[in-house]
């Protein structure tokens, strides 16, 4: 039988429990970073060569801009923002890409002794355990019992959203910083007692890093913030106008940060050269399923295979395949909702969550594929807007899925408090929350090997000897359906500017499309000609060569192989070649040549 009065423990014991919970985060952090290699064993397995399969194109982009950003460190300075590094004679802007520069610069010494790939599995490996444990740092700051913050940042850390990101779309899946940035935007409006120039500063130094790793990302926690303010300001009223003071100095501090360390940024990517306005993409094109936010696909544990079939068809592929939390999840979060709505940090939290995914289901909901236009939603109010017209509206649900964490870890304490401290209420609340978080059990991430430099490549720019960044035609011709190119400069580290190339920038008109305003049809001819396919029509000697000296390239690389439609073609546009070297011919002065 158990005393019907607390006992209090001795010495000894009250120094256990001050160690346990003075060594629980560093511990919890540990856990987390455990499920990040769990997730990403293939990757390490072989961290220079194996990526997560499924996106290759993505992938070698980022490989690229990793590549791009630790030669410019290695050479005593900051990546330029426009750059002829890819997209020769025009270049690209490296601030309406997606150019990971803070990642890149942290980077750079795995890149340069490891190679960009091994950058990569760093970079997804830290961004699943980085973002589980800020999310967990923040809960435990909103004074969230430790097992309920612990549970919350695991289903912030491992998401779907950010599971799905994860194959290729690395600027999306490094989520540590938006829990970090809601909170300091928040603890004014918390009453915190917080110098506000010293969480002005904070603030603004977390969201002038984002700027450079994801604008997308931070425009969606810009939204989050905004609503879980507007939901404390209506909620508390003069404790509201009682802090505005505060608030004014900590935004006026921040935006003095951003200004000092990103406003030049700000300022080429708005007013320097190749600005772009609008999305590249098709509108509503990447836009939530409603189907998709109870449909697990083959990343879940838990899944059929019906379900995997339905999640691969979505239009806009398995890396924007972001919306899934399942019916368990959204039944609790619905019901903890409901049930807590009178209790402040959950109805900000259930607003900051049903918002941003209202906002991601697009213009006109899509249910099982089909688009119904006959229905109107809040995105289609607000996409034509600045900066809003360029995001995509799926990827909302990667800082909803925040706020569904926090929903959740509140709703767990909140239910053992309403239930009483024993340890059946104990238990219920871990059955209930065990029975939401289980179908959002992750596998392990896919892997694939990336392309290997081909045979003499090292030595057909080894005999070139071409002063640093020079102008090279290397074929097949980097596009957005062809990367081999950049992955294989990224891995060799040669230093050209290439021609053609996997980025956004504007048109003539200054509207976004991938590819800026289009490459020439040699492109895709010569790249049909690797691929083995040269039934489309060539286009004409005459404008073939208009468009080498167009491109003015001093060096032709051409991956030619048994490939002998393209070696014929080469050669009759171009003549012989100057250099044979493994699967390479080489062209100096082609455009002399030809």
């Amino acid at each position: 039988m158990t005393s019907a009065l607390p006992v209090a423990p001795d010495a000894g014991d009250s120094a256990r429990r001050i160690g346990v919970a003075a060594w629980a985060p560093a511990l919890i952090t540990a856990g987390y970073l455990a499920g990040a290699f769990a997730l990403t064993w293939r990757l390490w397995a072989h961290p220079g060569s194996a990526m997560v399969a499924g996106n290759t194109t993505d992938t070698d982009l980022f490989a690229w801009f990793l590549r791009y950003d630790a030669t410019a460190i290695a050479h005593g300075r900051l990546p330029a923002l426009v750059t002829t590094a890819m997209n020769a004679p025009i270049g690209i802007n490296l601030m309406w890409n997606t150019s990971l520069l803070v990642p890149g610069i942290l980077l750079t010494p795995v890149t340069l002794l490891a190679g960009p790939q091994a950058s990569l599995t760093v970079l997804v490996t830290a961004g699943f355990a980085g973002s589980a444990a800020s999310m967990f740092y923040v809960l435990r700051r909103w004074q969230v019992s430790r097992p309920a913050a612990a549970l919350g940042g695991a289903v912030y850390g491992f998401s779907p959203a950010l599971l799905h990101s994860a194959v290729g779309h690395y600027n999306l899946q490094l989520a540590v910083l938006p829990p970090l940035i809601v909170e300091a935007a928040l603890r004014p409006a918390l009453g915190s007692s917080a110098s506000p120039w010293r969480t002005g500063l904070r603030l603004g130094l977390l969201i002038t890093a984002q700027l450079f790793i994801s604008e997308e990302v931070l425009l969606g926690t810009a939204i989050v913030a905004v609503l879980a303010g507007a939901v404390l300001a209506a909620s508390r009223p003069r404790a509201a106008v009682a802090c505005a003071a505060a608030i004014a100095r900590v935004v006026a501090v921040a935006a003095a940060v951003i200004l000092a360390l990103a406003g030049w940024a700000l300022r080429t990517q708005f007013f320097g050269p190749l600005t772009e306005h609008g999305s590249a993409f098709l509108p509503n094109f990447y836009e939530n399923d409603l189907t998709g936010f109870v449909t697990p696909s083959a990343a879940q544990l838990l899944h059929t295979g019906s379900s995997a079939a339905a999640a691969a068809r979505y239009q806009g592929g398995l890396p924007e395949y972001l919306a899934y939390l399942g019916i368990p999840m959204l039944a609790l979060l619905a019901c903890a909702a409901v049930a807590f709505w009178r209790r402040l940090a959950v109805r900000a939290a259930a607003v900051a969550f049903v918002v941003p995914e209202l906002l991601s289901l697009g213009g006109h909901p899509l249910i099982d594929g089909t688009e119904h236009y006959g229905v109107w939603l809040p995105w289609a109010w607000i996409s034509h807007l600045p900066l809003i017209a360029a995001a995509l509206p799926d990827r909302l649900s990667i800082v909803a899925d925040g706020a569904a964490a926090a929903l959740l870890a509140f709703s767990i304490d909140l239910t053992r408090v309403r239930l009483g401290s024993g340890t059946k209420a104990a238990g219920l609340a871990a059955a209930l929350a065990a029975l939401a978080v289980a179908p959002l059990l992750p596998v392990p991430l896919p892997a694939a090997f990336a392309a290997p430099l081909p045979p003499g490549w090292t030595t057909a720019f080894a005999a070139l000897r071409l002063p640093p960044d020079t102008r090279v035609l290397v074929i097949p011709v980097p596009t957005a359906m062809a990367t081999q190119a950049l992955r294989w400069q990224a891995e060799s580290g040669t230093r050209i500017a290439l021609i053609g190339g996997y980025f956004q920038g504007p048109a003539g008109n200054g509207q976004a499309y991938v590819e800026g305003g289009g490459l020439p049809a040699l492109t895709g001819y010569l790249d049909q000609l690797y691929e083995g396919n040269g039934a489309a029509q060539p286009p004409g000697i005459p404008q073939a060569l208009a468009t080498m000296r167009a491109w003015d390239p001093a060096a032709v690389v051409a991956v030619a192989g048994q490939r002998s439609a393209l070696r014929r073609y080469l050669v009759k546009l171009l003549g012989l070649p100057s250099l044979t070297t493994g699967a390479i011919l080489v062209w100096r002065s082609p455009v002399a040549v030809g």
